[in-house]
């Protein structure tokens, strides 16, 4: 169910152990032929499918699309909230609805510049509510949950998110097809090796000139509707989990 739906009195009548989902996301640049606000279009996208599998058994805020894109600055559009700041945004969030008593809160993510704020934020918030055993504070960003697309579609060529890539390409395709540019003036741009295993403070002109990282070109709206249904199903275990959690122990 969607909090944008409801009454006051109906929130304070939900038992307090359901899931509160927080989608968050982005309004960045996506290369020369994606639209800037491709990460809240396909979050939003998602948690709609999710929601509807799942029903009242989940509360539902909102889409936070502001996010950490500092690394986008360089191209024009891009709206980014200052790190602290966005790690601020999101302990108010999980503030509020602590302060209203929920106790399984859950943010789903959708952008990767948000993965370092959005950890930080769950591990503030519980350490501020340290003698809680009975909080549950998670972040989770939704393609990295265990989804194995190309085992459902073998023509699915990338194994890992990129950025306005095959995968995000394909997904806008599936929902909003007149937003997407000629793909055939897009280029391969590899995701390289930035000095694995260490992590390496990067910006996006560092990588890429255009602005995206992977091969848009071989984009299918049909490819997108795997990649929706892949992802939406790695939700809705991660929920379930959260939903059977006996409120105390280490194990979900």
């Amino acid at each position: 169910m969607f909090l944008t739906n409801l009454t006051w009195p109906a929130v304070a009548s939900l038992n307090r152990d359901i899931p509160v989902v927080f989608p968050v996301a982005a309004l960045e640049q996506h290369g020369r032929h994606m639209p800037v606000f491709t990460d809240s279009l396909l979050t939003d996208e998602l948690i709609r499918r999710v929601e509807s599998r799942v029903g009242d058994r989940v509360l539902f805020a909102p889409l936070t699309w502001l996010g950490n894109s500092h690394h986008h600055m360089d191209f024009p559009g891009t709206l980014s909230a200052e790190p602290r700041v966005y790690i601020d945004l999101l302990n108010g969030l999980l503030e509020n609805f602590i302060a209203h008593g929920f106790k399984r809160l859950v943010i789903i993510n959708g952008h990767g510049g948000n993965d370092v704020p959005g950890r930080q934020s769950v591990f503030e918030t519980r350490q501020k509510h340290r003698d809680r055993k009975d909080l549950l504070l998670l972040f989770a960003t939704y393609w990295n949950l265990g989804a194995e697309p190309w085992k459902r579609d073998p023509t699915i060529q990338q194994r890992v998110m990129g950025h306005a890539c095959e995968w995000e390409t394909s997904m806008v395709l599936r929902i909003r097809p007149e937003l997407v540019g000629d793909l055939t003036k897009t280029v391969d741009v590899p995701f390289g090796n930035a000095f694995d295993p260490a992590v390496r403070g990067w910006t996006m002109p560092d990588r890429s000139e255009p602005g995206h990282v992977g091969d848009p070109r071989g984009a299918t709206a049909e490819k997108g509707e795997v990649l929706f249904s892949c992802f939406a199903d790695e939700v809705v275990k991660l929920l379930a989990r959260v939903g059977a959690w006996d409120g105390k122990s280490w194990e979900g």
